[in-house]
């Protein structure tokens, strides 16, 4: 009984806010609160939704979206680990570049268009290299705070058995950082992809999500630009989940270590309640 009541609030739990939103939105139509011209009735857009998930040309545009995010998710990833790795390893190189990553992570992205534009022209570069180039700085703080908290028993040790730096770094400093190193991740995915469509849409684009969008809000296709809008964020939340579920299969030890300290606190928990 119990375990039917937990499947039940599970499933009422996922679905009770988009339940809950789609109503207000219905109920925000059909009370006129906004122009119906701007707010279109919800049911037309589940409508264009599906005509669009059906459509062939529309999984191009996604591909060719999704293709600039990964690479430049990739671009973030072979830069922002290992330096974030270096930075986090010797304090005074951290001390020497803090002041600049923390910098340029407080410049906005729209800030930088035309300066990309000026060195990598109007094309795909631009939008890949600028995404790139604000997940890294999120990466090398992460791994960076990773490292310089890695577990210091484990540190300590190294260093009585005179353990060369590199060893330490690799196999003791690296693995314990991951946690942090996933977390950038997950964070410089969502931002990849939104500069990437925020480019699509204004540095001389003729494709991707990005530009859909702008063109549904142009010729006032208002349906068709909520859907674009919701398939684009089921693309974020899908790159999300890529990423949580890879960090599981990784770093899988972290998940057992909570599990017994969890343990454990039941355990004292239960020893307590005992003794009273």
């Amino acid at each position: 009984m119990k375990i039917r009541l937990k499947i039940k609030y599970d499933l009422l739990k996922d679905y009770i806010v988009p339940i809950s939103i789609f109503l207000a939105a219905l109920l925000i139509y059909y009370l006129g609160i906004f122009n119906k011209l701007m707010f279109p009735n919800p049911f037309s857009i589940i409508k264009q939704f599906f005509v669009l998930m059906i459509s062939k040309e529309m999984y191009s545009e996604i591909f060719l979206t999704l293709n600039r995010v990964i690479l430049g998710t990739i671009i973030s990833i072979l830069i922002g680990v290992p330096f974030g790795l270096v930075l986090g390893y010797f304090t005074k190189l951290y001390d020497m570049f803090e002041f600049i990553i923390d910098f340029s992570r407080s410049i906005p992205a729209t800030a930088l268009f035309p300066l990309f534009m000026l060195f990598f022209g109007i094309g795909n570069t631009s939008k890949i290299m600028l995404g790139a180039w604000i997940a890294t700085l999120v990466i090398i703080v992460n791994t960076s705070y990773g490292v310089r908290h890695a577990n210091k028993v484990y540190l300590k040790m190294a260093k009585v058995y005179k353990t060369s730096k590199m060893y330490i770094l690799l196999h003791i400093v690296f693995p314990g950082a991951l946690p942090n190193i996933f977390s950038g991740l997950r964070i410089g995915v969502s931002l990849v992809l939104i500069v990437v469509i925020v480019t699509e849409m204004f540095i001389g684009s003729v494709d991707g999500l990005g530009q859909s969008i702008l063109n549904a809000q142009l010729t006032y296709n208002i349906p068709k630009m909520y859907a674009l809008i919701i398939i684009t964020g089921m693309l974020g939340y899908l790159l999300n989940i890529l990423f949580l579920t890879l960090e599981r299969r990784i770093i899988h030890w972290t998940e057992n270590n909570n599990k017994n300290n969890n343990d454990d606190k039941n355990n004292e928990d239960d020893d307590n309640n005992n003794k009273n």
